[in-house]
């Protein structure tokens, strides 16, 4: 082990100053193990000396080691869970000490909620400085425990559950029968949440990062523990996206049960059904969870039905004290019937219509995906996940000509419908992420490395524009083999990066680097204009891309920190923008791939377990953004094209704050009252070339969430007042629509959720009212499907649900 510790110390090398190394034999060790009262080992306890800068945490098999000067202190040992540990001890220079701590469980009754690695006291906090070997030391971040909220998980709600997020933007189309919602921070585009790096258990869901980022597979909420947001500088530790990181963490088996069952049934209005079962638990070294939903509505509009299954399984395995593996499998198999877009006319004479009944979707998912834990020694461990993805998307409609307004006509000669579009997709990757966390001592300092690398390998074969049926239903017949268009696309990437954490008594400071290869090629051929003979594509590309990123935190109590960084950040230019699918919008050949940067300083917190709070500003730069503009075509008609914009600032605040006045002000009241604010105010703007001083489109100035929770004994309630001010859909800023509906103005949108919760023993009933007042609404304006044109959001609707733990 001594090569992995002088390795990590010549890489810290690069990142601290000289000078800071004092003598190891002023420092004494203690180690030990950490477990309960019935013996079992407590994993990624905290270990921490009171009032000073040191601590660790324990590992999976309760196993710690620390270092400290030699001196007397109060070792504190804590888990989530088990009652809070002092002991007071004395650590002599040069001597190692064996400690075992036993913790006594607590018998507080909670709702069901065991999560290391995160500081929260309510269903909303944010991670702690080192979790699942990623350092977020100077990082925003929050943390979403789904067991402690009232929110339609059915349904994956997205103002219920990620509303408590300041300036999340939500793209809702399940209003247009795709029910995966888009996501977006800081004013950037929420469409199938592109700009944000979209994980399951910490790996990489979409179809290619960099070639196809758009999201189609998450996991059901009624399976996720928590939710992690990482914003501002994630890029180094997961990759140069400016959005961040969302990431689903699964439930896995109960350790303490061998087998445990959970099932659900929901219904709802527009015939809404979703049927969940899930199986797991712990035989030994082994433990294994599995789950199933179905999910089916008839829509809130006509020809808006889908019907969805999703399934997974996870197989982990304790081999010893350092070692464990993991495999899991997630699958999706979905139909999405779409019933088109509106112009501005249509959605304000009636929002519920349909003037289209044969487009149709699907989206067949396949992850693969296993994991390596090993711990070396007590202070460095590594973990490898490795992950295939085969998916594919199917897309028959009829809209690629002449917008939302033109009539799905009928043949006068044939007496059937005109020829429907037939597209095809399917994606085929892998990529490996490896990760190495180090603890060591820089004479009296602290200090944590995390060192790792990233490969991927994706391939993806395009197809479009084949000419399909006369049908409605989903049918993906050719009646001419040969389609319009056909393009092989591949992307390789490696990826190296190091941040390394340095203690300097209350501040740490982690100051990082990452290397990006990407290397991209396409070949195949694409329709040319005026009849001419088609295009013969044959292109490659190699980037070579370094960012750097620092960041700081500052403890000022023990309960509350500073943190302020800076990280930058790149977006490559990826095939949905080369070759838009379904899209009635022209495209720039020349795109270029974007850069900037991301700021954040903020103060978070919070004060005994009845007050919690983020404040903070950004500051987000971004070149060469890519979004719509309207053009004139020679014969006077408007058109959207997809271009290089221009370079854009995006600056703001961000603020969450709860507070609970019973736990403030009676102590020990059955009753629970609880109230939370959540702000972002937002000013995006282009800032340079013809559209400078413009606001960037779905940049909403103002998004601002504020909820009510009450409760007595096991019965909790939630009502959500979501405000969202107007946006733009383009860089124009129009205010007029177009005639296509692709630009115009976002009207400002408040919108009411209402949900219960009541729990006895393991008996769970849901039920809620979304859109509690029937605001008819709209996020979305878009050149391609389900559209084009106006998206409208679901009017009100109310849901039932019941589950047992068994």
């Amino acid at each position: 082990m001594k090569g992995i510790t002088y390795f990590c110390l010549l890489i810290s090398g690069l990142f601290i100053p000289a000078g800071l190394f004092a003598q190891v034999a002023e420092r004494g060790i203690l180690e030990g193990t950490i477990r309960s009262t019935t013996s079992q080992a407590i994993g990624e306890a905290n270990v921490v000396l009171s009032g000073q800068p040191i601590g660790t945490k324990a590992s999976a098999t309760g196993a710690y080691h620390l270092t400290a000067p030699a001196g007397s202190y109060t070792l504190v040992v804590s888990a989530v869970g088990f009652i809070q540990q002092p002991l007071p001890i004395t650590v002599v220079a040069g001597q190692k000490q064996v400690l075992d701590v036993v913790l006594t469980e607590q018998t507080t009754s909670l709702r069901e909620v065991v999560v290391t690695g995160v500081r929260a006291i309510t269903g909303m906090g944010y991670l702690a400085e080192i979790n699942d070997n990623v350092i977020y030391s100077g990082k925003k971040t929050e943390v979403l425990l789904l067991d402690k909220l009232d929110a339609n998980t059915p349904q994956n709600n997205p103002r219920q559950v990620l509303g408590r997020v300041p300036g999340a933007n939500y793209s809702e189309t399940e209003g247009s029968g795709f029910p995966t919602n888009g996501i977006g921070f800081r004013g950037l585009n929420p469409s199938q949440s592109i700009e944000t790096n979209t994980r399951q258990n910490g790996y990489n869901i979409t179809a290619d990062l960099y070639g196809y980022p758009e999201s189609y597979y998450l996991p059901p909420l009624e399976a996720v523990e928590r939710i992690e947001v990482t914003r501002g500088a994630s890029s180094l530790q997961f990759g140069p996206q400016f959005g961040g990181v969302i990431n689903y963490v699964l439930r896995q088996g109960n350790p303490n049960a061998r087998l445990e069952s959970t099932a659900s049934l929901t219904g709802g209005s527009f015939g809404f059904v979703s049927a969940y079962y899930s199986l797991g638990g712990q035989s030994g070294k082994w433990n294994y969870v599995g789950f199933g939903q179905y999910k089916a509505i008839n829509g809130w509009r006509p020809n808006s039905d889908y019907r969805q299954v999703s399934a997974y399984g996870r197989v982990g395995y304790q081999a010893n004290d350092r070692l464990s593996v993991a495999l899991e499998y997630s699958l999706l198999r979905n139909r999405i019937h779409m019933p088109g877009g509106f112009t501005d006319a249509q959605f304000a004479t009636d929002s519920r219509a349909s003037f289209r009944a044969r487009n149709w979707l699907e989206s067949p998912w396949n992850v693969l995906a296993a994991t390596l834990t090993y711990q070396f020694t007590p202070q460095t461990k590594l973990t490898v996940k490795t992950t295939g993805n085969a998916s594919a998307r199917n897309l028959v409609w009829r809209n690629e000509d002449g917008g939302p307004a033109a009539i799905d006509s009928v043949s006068t000669l044939t007496n059937q419908y005109v020829n429907r579009e037939v597209q095809r997709e399917s994606f085929l990757s892998t990529t490996t992420e490896a990760r190495l966390l180090h603890d060591f001592q820089l004479g009296k300092l602290q200090s944590t490395l995390a060192t790792g690398m990233r490969f991927f390998s994706g391939n993806m074969h395009r197809q479009g524009g084949g000419l399909g049926t006369t049908g409605t239903d989903f049918d993906m017949t050719l009646l001419d083999p040969r389609y319009e268009y056909d393009l092989h696309f591949t992307t390789t990437n490696y990826a190296f990066f190091a941040e390394n954490t340095l203690r300097l008594n209350r501040l740490s400071l982690t100051p990082g680097l990452r290397y990006e290869y990407l290397y991209s090629t396409a070949k195949g051929y694409t329709p040319a204009d005026n009849q001419e003979p088609d295009v013969e594509v044959d292109q490659a590309k190699k980037r070579h891309i370094l960012l750097a990123g620092v960041g700081a935190q500052y403890k000022a109590s023990a309960t509350t920190n500073i943190y302020a960084n800076w990280s930058q950040a790149y977006r490559p230019v990826d095939y949905a923008n080369l070759t838009p699918f379904g899209s009635i919008a022209s495209v720039d050949p020349n795109l270029k791939d974007a850069r900037g940067y991301n700021i954040d300083l903020g103060y978070r917190g919070y004060v005994r377990d009845y007050f919690t709070f983020d404040v903070g500003v950004f500051y987000l730069q971004y070149t060469n953004r890519i979004g719509l503009i309207e053009r004139t075509a020679p014969d006077g008609t408007m058109f959207p094209y997809r271009t290089n914009v221009a370079n854009s600032a995006h600056k703001g605040l961000e603020s969450y704050l709860e507070f609970n006045p019973v736990k403030a002000f009676a102590r020990g009241s059955l009753y629970s009252l609880s109230v939370f604010n959540s702000l972002a105010l937002i000013d995006a703007r282009y800032t340079s070339g013809e559209f400078q001083g413009k606001y960037v489109d779905y940049a909403p100035a103002v998004i601002n969430r504020t909820g009510l929770i009450a409760g007595y004994r096991g019965f909790s309630t939630t009502l959500l007042v979501s405000y969202t001010s107007q946006q733009f859909s383009d860089a124009n800023n129009s205010i007029q629509p177009s005639e296509d509906a692709v630009a115009g103005l976002i009207p400002a949108y408040t919108v009411l959720d209402w949900s219960a919760t009541w729990r006895i023993k393991t008996y769970q009933l849901r039920f809620g009212t979304n859109n509690l007042t029937d605001r008819r609404y709209f996020t979305k304006r878009t050149d391609e499907y389900p559209g084009p044109g106006i998206i409208p959001s679901v009017g009100r609707s109310i849901y039932a649900g019941f589950s047992i733990k068994f």
